[in-house]
């Protein structure tokens, strides 16, 4: 019953804390929550959390903060993940499917995102590799020139123009994509990539180096790994919550901004459901005091890339985590749709 009582009272300061960013003492935690106990009782609590390393004091008065150590335990047990409104449900599901192609999706997750939660958004573009081909086009232009065209599972469409030795002949055309779809339809990028070697040797002599052309542009489209390395980041305004402490606080997350690798770093493995890192655990010691909520989206729980949110470690972890969740769902939905 006292471990439970203290994960109470540990639970109310954290909750306090984010909301008013304001340490903590046992006056306020009698007057704000329903605790059963006297305020002698949540002093001395809190002093027991405090040896364990869940709160410290920042200064002299009587109020406590949570520690990264404390943030955890709330994130691991203490949590409840909020229901988001249904005006919100609403606003992400219009808000998305509004989007006309997969840049156009990136663009309004991040959107959306850093607007549910106040927090810097941050998503992976879908990765390349992780995609099975859905559909590949070929079409005649004027002289030589011939348009590839590919679309992916994860709604990602290439488009390259391949110039010629020589006019391929209609008939030419429509069996070589005949053989091309055959052989690469539903396969992941880099195993059609593969397949497409098999097809040249399959042609005429005379039609060889105009097939060779083409299935060599096309198996370059699906080995372009460049996507998996792409972020696009929004909410940067809302840096202003971290405080006034510029150099500590503001200025090393700027810096990670500028850096697409640190920002894919800090989104971590993917993970079915949100992953919250706190504090060191974003594996920078210049983070300290920031906190980063990741999930994995794709369609069908197919993991194509990654988007979360970077803040404070004083956020709303609840909130952010259910806003995390619903985008990353939302996000799979669209793309499973095509």
């Amino acid at each position: 019953m006292i471990e439970d009582r203290r994960l109470n009272v540990l639970r109310a300061i954290v909750e306090d804390y984010v909301a008013t960013q304001e340490p903590v003492g046992s006056k306020a935690l009698v007057e704000r929550h329903r605790l059963g106990v006297s305020s002698a009782t949540i002093r001395n609590d809190m002093a027991a959390l405090e040896d364990e390393g869940y709160l410290t004091a920042p200064h002299t008065s009587a109020g406590r903060i949570p520690t990264d150590k404390g943030y955890r335990m709330f994130v691991d047990r203490l949590a409840e993940v909020k229901a988001l409104s249904v005006a919100e449900r609403r606003a992400i599901e219009t808000f998305l499917s509004g989007a006309i192609d997969v840049d156009d999706i990136v663009m309004r997750s991040v959107k959306i995102l850093a607007q549910l939660t106040n927090q810097v958004a941050i998503v992976q573009y879908p990765s390349l590799t992780r995609s099975t081909v859905r559909h590949v086009e070929l079409v005649a232009l004027e002289g030589s020139r011939v348009l590839i065209v590919v679309i992916t599972s994860s709604g990602r469409v290439e488009q390259r123009i391949v110039e010629l030795a020589q006019t391929p002949s209609e008939g030419l055309l429509g069996d070589l994509k005949s053989r091309i779809v055959r052989a690469t339809l539903g396969e992941r990028l880099p195993e059609a990539s593969l397949r497409l070697a098999e097809l040249i040797d399959t042609f005429a002599s005379d039609d060889r180096p105009v097939v060779t052309s083409i299935v060599t542009t096309l198996a370059n489209t699906f080995s372009n790994e460049r996507s998996d390395e792409r972020v696009a980041v929004g909410g940067t305004a809302n840096l202003a919550r971290f405080g006034a402490d510029f150099d500590t606080a503001i200025r090393p997350v700027l810096e990670a901004m500028e850096e697409q690798v640190v920002l894919l770093h800090l989104l971590g493995e993917a993970t079915v459901g949100p992953h919250v890192r706190i504090g060191r655990e974003t594996g920078r010691d210049d983070l300290s005091g920031t906190a980063v909520v990741s999930s994995m989206y794709g369609p069908d729980g197919e993991s194509f890339a990654q988007l979360g949110t970077m803040g404070p470690t004083r956020m709303d972890y609840p909130a952010t985590m259910a806003a995390v969740g619903a985008v990353a769902r939302y996000v799979g939905r669209i793309l499973a749709d095509g």
